[in-house]
């Protein structure tokens, strides 16, 4: 043995047994990757172009059908790590309706084996072409903590460290944004958008009772998400004798059954519809492709029905409803979702209640799925399918609204306020974009417990303008009162005054200073500018506040305010307003890391009017020596 060997014969040693351990490790972890039971399934490595096969699915009822397939060719690195199968139909019914949404996950068997499961196709398809998910990708899902205690991964890209604006969180809400959809900066489309390239097929998100108008305005927030807004009968927990009857028949989740995600039972459902691929004991797999690809996730997994495939030249898809709740969704993954049988997953109480002016009072009671993501969304949608089963809203319309929060181990938030003339647009952003942003904030995670709405309808619009504002004198001295006499027009209503004292301050040096007279939406404007920082959230109790001071303010107020000097400072969210100059400096240092700004001081006054100002006035006035 050369002498450098005896000297460091120990560790030789070792590294051979590091090396060999790291061998064998590495060799088990591609058998545990690689190794199926080759009776029951088969690899792609044994399938080759012409093949005949067939797959398992349902196109009406409960009833589980063979449809002929033809291997059309294996496609290895179709994406990076990832291989597929291509198959055409040959049943004459497969040939009639071409690729069917809701049919992802349908297994595909050759010579008797699995192969797989239908996931992907292209759009406009003339001929009935399926791509295939590898049995072996798919059953590489694994839910490694199936209680859905799992951190859940964000699902908005919400900006905590700037002023909260409610209109940028709507925008991003109802785009179908998310940080999955748009990572790289690019605008999220539609998986189905681009022609030539082969795309998941969408998973039709039946929705009961929502009218085909409405469709296809929210169509938009979902497709995103690889989600076909259908509007459809109601699902689970809704009073669907149909569905009532098959619960009798005990449905199991089996290969090429129905498998629905109920994200809204009750009332109101909304349900996605695919198809299970495999069961291994309490495991299911199923979709042969994500569903949101966040990985731990916890859903709702029902078995279902398909009423009929309705067919289209743009893309076919499964009607179809959920049936009853049977476990939970709680892996989400690239090539396949994973469900247990017997979990429960966490839902939120929602109560609708809808007070419309051609239609009796009407309650909905309803689940939530709890999820980031989904939640905001199908509440959005919820909301809005509750509000319009009678149709659409006039042109002339008032929206009165109040929705209360309930909040594990905090006090529950309510609000209500007034809107018009703009569609949902002014409840939705405050009552989704609250949930949203307490969902997905980044200082805790916060269990919403329930949620109540209640929304009232009424044909007539309450817009006004400010006809005049007079000034009982426009030149005061400090110390005096003035008088500020406002006349508001609207059209149902006529004109109608408003009287505002104000006291000029004592010692209110002299000069020019600027009076003005506003609405509720341009005072939250004015507020958000002069004093950001009550709309900034440094920790979820503060984020808490900032809702509620965002949402205390009413549209249908009017305000009367008096422009002072800035002077003090406030720090973060502490307020300073009467602090020396001097410190006021030293505390502004750049070199310190507290956030500061000159605080801004006005008087201010306000008058409930019953209608919403959408303008407003400035007046000079001059104090005198």
């Amino acid at each position: 043995m050369p002498a450098i060997l005896k000297r460091h014969k120990t560790s030789f040693f070792l590294l051979c047994l590091l090396v060999l351990a790291g061998s064998i490790c590495h060799a088990n972890q591609e058998t545990a990757k690689t190794v199926l039971d080759s009776s029951k399934y088969i690899t792609i490595d044994e399938i080759k172009p012409g093949m005949e096969a067939y797959c398992l699915t349902i196109y009406e009822g409960t009833k589980i059908e063979k449809f002929g397939l033809r291997v059309i060719s294996v496609v290895r690195n179709i994406r990076p790590g990832r291989n597929a199968i291509f198959v055409q139909g040959t049943d004459e019914r497969f040939i009639h309706t071409g690729p069917v949404a809701g049919c992802s996950g349908s297994p595909v068997y050759i010579e008797g084996r699995m192969a797989g499961a239908l996931a992907f196709g292209w759009l406009f398809s003339k001929d009935p072409l399926y791509g295939v998910t590898p049995i072996e990708e798919m059953l590489n899902v694994s839910d490694i903590d199936s209680s859905g205690n799992k951190a859940e991964p964000m699902g908005f890209a919400f900006d905590y460290s700037s002023p909260i604006n409610f209109t940028d969180i709507y925008e991003q809400i109802s785009s179908g944004r998310s940080l999955s959809t748009d990572s790289i900066g690019l605008k999220a489309k539609t998986r189905n958008s681009t022609f030539g390239l082969p795309a998941a097929l969408p998973l039709p998100l039946v929705a009961s009772g929502l009218p085909a108008e409405v469709c296809e305005q929210l169509s938009p927030m979902v497709e995103p998400l690889g989600l076909m807004l259908v509007s459809g009968a109601s699902g689970i927990g809704g009073g669907n004798a149909s569905a009532n009857n098959e619960k009798k028949e005990n449905l199991k989740l089996t290969p090429g059954s129905c498998l629905a995600i109920p994200l809204v039972s009750g009332d109101i459902s909304l349900e996605a519809i695919g198809t299970v691929t495999e069961v291994d004991g309490d495991k299911v797999y199923g979709f042969g492709h994500s569903f949101l690809g966040h990985g731990p996730v916890n859903f709702p997994m029902a078995t279902g029905k398909v009423h009929t495939i309705v067919s289209s030249v743009m893309h076919s898809f499964k009607f179809g409803t959920g049936v009853e709740i049977v476990g939970a969704l709680t892996a989400d993954e690239s090539t396949a979702v994973l469900g247990r049988i017997g979990a429960k997953a966490k839902t939120i109480p929602l109560t609708i209640n809808i007070d419309r002016y051609n239609d009796t009072k009407k309650r909905y009671d309803c689940q939530l799925a709890s999820n980031r993501f989904y939640s905001p969304r199908m509440l959005y949608i919820s909301v809005v399918s509750a509000a319009l089963t009678r149709g659409s809203l006039p042109l002339d319309h008032m929206i009165e609204y109040k929705m209360t929060l309930g909040l594990k181990n905090a006090q529950p938030i309510i609000f209500e306020n007034v809107s018009t003339g703009v569609g949902f647009k002014e409840v939705i952003m405050e009552s989704v974009g609250s949930v949203a942003l307490l969902m997905n904030n980044p200082y805790e995670k916060v269990e919403i417990e329930s949620i109540d709405v209640n929304i009232r309808i009424v044909p007539k619009n309450i817009i006004s303008h400010i006809w005049s504002v007079d000034l009982s004198d426009s030149k005061v001295k400090a110390g005096e009162q003035i008088n500020v006499s406002v006349v508001v027009e609207s059209v149902l209503e006529g004109k109608k005054k408003y009287q505002f004292d104000l006291k000029i301050p004592d010692q209110l040096s002299p000069g020019k200073y600027n009076l003005v007279v506003m609405g509720g939406r341009g005072y939250r404007t004015f507020l958000a500018e002069a004093a950001p920082y009550k709309f900034t959230p440094e920790n979820l109790k503060t984020l808490i506040e900032v809702i509620n001071n965002i949402l205390a303010i009413r549209r249908d107020d009017l305000y009367c305010l008096l422009l002072l000097p800035a002077g003090g400072i406030s720090v973060e969210t502490a307020e300073l307003p009467d602090l020396p100059a001097t410190k006021a400096l030293i505390l502004s240092d750049a070199k310190r890391t507290l956030k500061t700004q000159p605080y801004r001081h006005w008087l201010e006054k306000k008058s409930e009017t019953g209608t919403i100002v959408i303008d407003k006035k400035t007046m000079r006035i001059i104090v005198e020596q």
